[in-house]
């Protein structure tokens, strides 16, 4: 009898112990399932990520300030106060003489030099009022105050010896009032991304020799 007993306390003990399993198994699948999906972003994914788009700024931008897909030598770097250090603006490579172009429609609101830098600025057609405005330094103005320009219009050309780069280069920026900001969220993805176009071959057409 005694043996019985004990026996039968067994296998209460063992499935009492399964149930606590059972139940413990079934929280754990519920908060698993519960918990929140964490979203990708392309940093996450280690693609580059292009500029977090502004609400502020319209993408109206048409055209690269100089060339097709200009490399960036320095990018946006937005101080940590209003005077403190920082990157205000961005920086493209471009040789001396190099055609500046206004990257949206607009109108030239100032035309000139400044601590002996040619700068060139448009406001920007249809970016609120007071509209943003875009600046280019240091350039030859080829325009002048109160022109109205169109997105790829020539402005200038890039002036030599006068770029804060170690190359030469010409710094590009973005305004709102007296706040800056980056000037690449200005660029749709279209055109932000899009490399110099390439000649490819016409089936049935013979290549020049």
């Amino acid at each position: 009898m005694r043996e019985m007993r004990c026996a039968r306390v067994t296998r209460a003990a063992g499935a009492t112990r399964t149930c606590v399993r059972l139940v413990l198994l079934l929280l754990l699948t519920t908060t698993a399932l519960l918990a929140p999906v964490p979203r990708l972003t392309l940093s996450a994914t280690g693609m580059p990520a292009a500029p977090a788009p502004d609400p502020a700024v319209p993408t109206v931008g048409r055209a690269w300030p100089v060339g097709v897909h200009p490399p960036v030598l320095r990018g946006w770097e937005p101080p940590a106060t209003t005077y403190g250090r920082g990157h205000r603006g961005v920086d493209l490579a471009a040789a001396a003489g190099t055609p500046v172009r206004a990257v949206a429609e607009g109108r030239v609101s100032f035309a000139g030099r400044v601590a002996g830098k040619g700068v060139v600025s448009v406001e920007l057609k249809g970016t609120g009022d007071p509209p943003l405005r875009t600046t280019y330094e240091p350039v030859r103005p080829a325009v002048k105050k109160g022109d109205a320009v169109a997105a790829g219009q020539v402005v200038g050309t890039v002036e030599a010896g006068r770029s804060h780069c170690t190359a030469t280069c010409v710094h590009w920026g973005l305004l709102s009032g007296r706040t800056y900001l980056d000037p690449l969220t200005l660029m749709p993805p279209w055109l932000l991304h899009r490399g110099p176009s390439r000649l490819l071959p016409v089936l049935g057409v013979p290549l020049p020799s």
